[in-house]
């Protein structure tokens, strides 16, 4: 294959790029079944033991953005190709103009800024391509890494579901976040 010319594309800043998740990305999925504390905040749920044939189902499921849940699923990579973790926009409301954000990074990325880049990715690509207007998300109550990420891209806190997850013996609250496009120009996209 010839080389590829990353200066213009769209999907990347200095550091990360999005892709499509692509086969061989079944692995990343894998190793990231066993990160217990990572999946909790992610599905506020504690999952089943991972399974090959599970992380190869997600990843044939989610192939060249063939997802039929809804979902835009993303790989997160360095720009020297190294595979961080995965994004996708979800829960797009186009009548309404909202949509939410998931993201996970595997554990030897983390606290580097990747997610926080991603995050800016989306962002862009939903309120100035999709014209969204509302970015919607929440966190499980001491997720302070992600409650961190969405402050930085200009998240405000909004409120508080009490008692809404059941999760190692105990409810949990979600925090609500949320940032509307214009809220984001006036932050990121000054003239």
């Amino acid at each position: 294959m010839q080389k590829i010319d990353f200066s213009d594309y769209y999907w990347q800043d200095d550091v990360i790029r999005l892709r499509a998740i692509s086969a061989e990305d079944w692995e990343s999925c894998y190793i990231g079944g066993f990160d217990t504390p990572a999946r909790q905040l992610l599905e506020c749920e504690t999952e089943l033991p991972p399974t090959v044939t599970d992380a190869k189902r997600f990843v044939e499921q989610n192939t060249d953005f063939t997802s039929t849940n809804g979902r835009i699923m993303f790989t997160i990579e360095t720009l020297g190709g190294v595979n961080v973790g995965g994004v996708n926009l979800n829960s797009i409301d186009e009548r309404n103009g909202t949509f939410s954000i998931g993201i996970v990074l595997d554990k030897p990325h983390r606290g580097k800024g990747y997610g926080t880049r991603a995050l800016h990715i989306l962002l862009r690509y939903a309120f100035f391509e999709r014209r969204l207007h509302k970015f919607n998300n929440f966190v499980l109550e001491g997720n302070e890494a992600s409650a961190t990420m969405l402050r930085k891209v200009g998240c405000i806190q909004e409120g508080v579901r009490r008692q809404v997850y059941y999760l190692n013996g105990r409810h949990h609250d979600t925090v609500l976040f949320g940032l509307t496009k214009d809220e984001y120009v006036a932050l990121f996209h000054k003239e």
